[in-house]
């Protein structure tokens, strides 16, 4: 008796069976190899069909590369019907004999033996029409990805992350997972999601009515992590050097094409660093990533440059080419107010003290020092408690400023900030002076100062969005095109 069990098992054996005689070719593979003749079986979407009453060439794409493989099927060969379920999208396995292209743009093309289609597209495949806009492809983020453009992006994405976690492991580092929840607030800033599993239509408070937590997971309140930067550097107290990468949160209501909710950062932390070897690192990390993405990534590279960014190479080997300014903060406003001065236009103003926006960062690299720049000793009021504050407070125009920290922000072409970092505070009192000064809770750093309390020692570190270094490598004007599933105000959907 034939049960729909024993049915099930004969269709898993027999699509286990058709794999394993096909040993499938990978399309990068197969574009490079010159064994003509050869019985191939490739796998992929169709990116496009066209041809005559005689045959029919067939654009297939298995996200191996950003090329496609042509395959040609003489029409005689297949039946019809099966022939017109090969539309935009579908899922095909192709096998026939690798030959040499007579045609232009490949060298290696497929003539069809046998053709399966795994699975069809019908017309209402939202990628099917060329030309659309990247607001209407957020809308299919889940399908986006099948595109060229999408297809690169994702590939360097994963390029870029080998490049960090090849360049730190060769270099001594310790890979150093730091906590996603947390109870603290490393920036201060507030803006945090909440982990909880609390009822929230039942919640119960104190007479003040804030919430208690005693009944919740963790007995107090908790959060996703903004940074994993002040656990890391309790590891660089421990091992020496270690860097962070992992996923972020920032619960800021921010619709711009620079910010995200759920990013992802680079950070390492490294003990006996000072200012000078913190900069030296930042501009060698970056400039390994960018020569990684050259000598690793040139096919989606030029892909990108012809069809998104037309200085994207050119931009990148830029990089490369030039050594990093080293700008003090003051200096940098002096350059600004000048430029005001001359005529130039700014919509935020620029005086000292202030957070230097987008399109003073860009002026400095861009338009006045036309190389990427790092900014350092920014006044204390505007960064972060952590950093180490200068001893000797600034001049400008012949008036004394007030305090600055030893922060460094390097700034690039197109984007603005990329790193922010500093050396971090390492005496005890100083640290405590800054903590309470701020009103930061103590309840939430009392681990944090035990660093500085036993056995303290200078240290240093810096932290790299790493959607921001995809954003300059790629030439792509959104951030929320540089992550598969972007995640923003209104926005979590797949």
């Amino acid at each position: 008796m034939c049960t729909s069990r024993m049915v099930l098992q004969f269709f898993n054996s027999s699509i286990l069976q058709f794999f394993k005689q096909m040993k499938r070719t990978k399309i990068i593979d197969l574009l490079q190899r010159t064994d003509f003749g050869a019985e191939v079986t490739v796998m992929g979407w169709v990116r496009t069909k066209r041809g005559s009453k005689a045959v029919n060439f067939i654009a297939l794409n298995d996200g191996s590369t950003i090329k496609n493989v042509q395959i040609v099927a003489d029409v005689e060969k297949f039946d019809p019907e099966m022939m017109k379920l090969i539309t935009t999208g579908a899922c095909l396995s192709v096998t026939g004999t690798m030959v040499e292209s007579i045609g232009s743009g490949q060298a290696v093309e497929v003539q069809a033996t046998d053709i399966k289609v795994f699975g069809e597209c019908p017309a209402d495949y939202p990628m099917q029409k060329k030309g659309q806009s990247f607001e209407y492809m957020r809308q299919y983020a889940h399908m986006r990805l099948r595109t060229n453009t999408f297809g690169a992006v994702m590939r360097i994405r994963h390029n870029m992350a080998m490049a960090i976690h090849t360049y730190f492991h060769q270099h001594g580092y310790f890979y150093f997972h730091t906590p996603i929840i947390t109870a603290s607030d490393c920036e201060g800033a507030g803006q945090m999601f909440q982990v909880t599993t609390k009822n929230l239509y039942d919640l119960k408070k104190d007479e003040n009515g804030s919430i208690i937590y005693d009944d919740d997971f963790f007995g107090k309140q908790t959060s996703l992590t903004v940074s994993g930067q002040l656990e890391g550097e309790l590891g660089a107290t421990a091992l020496g050097a270690i860097y962070t990468f992992g996923p972020t949160f920032r619960a800021e209501n921010s619709n711009t094409p620079r910010h995200l909710a759920e990013f992802w950062m680079i950070e390492p932390e490294i003990a006996f660093m000072d200012l000078p070897d913190l900069m030296d690192l930042e501009e060698d990390f970056i400039k390994y990533c960018v020569r990684w993405a050259l000598d690793n990534c040139k096919d989606d590279l030029e892909f990108l440059n012809k069809m998104i960014d037309k200085g994207l190479i050119e931009r990148l080997e830029g990089v490369l080419r030039e050594d990093f300014v080293r700008l003090d903060y003051t200096e940098g406003i002096r350059i600004l107010q000048q430029a005001i001065k001359d005529g130039r236009k700014f919509e935020f103003p620029c005086n000292w003290g202030d957070d230097l926006a987008s399109e003073h960062e860009r002026y400095l690299v861009e338009e006045y020092f036309k190389k990427p720049v790092i900014m350092t000793h920014y006044p204390k009021a505007i960064k972060a408690f952590y950093m180490k504050i200068d001893e000797k407070n600034p001049v400008l125009d012949g008036q004394e400023m007030e305090q600055t920290v030893q922060g460094t922000d390097v700034l690039f072409p197109q984007i603005g900030e990329i790193i922010g970092g500093s050396v971090r505070e390492e005496d005890y009192g100083k640290l405590m002076n800054e903590i309470e000064e701020r009103q930061i809770p103590m309840k939430d750093m009392w681990w944090y100062l035990d660093t500085r309390k036993f056995g303290s020692c200078p240290h240093a570190g810096f932290g790299l969005g790493f959607e921001r270094l995809i954003l300059f490598v790629t030439g792509m004007q959104n951030i929320r095109d540089v992550i598969p599933f972007p995640r923003t105000p209104k926005t979590a959907e797949f």
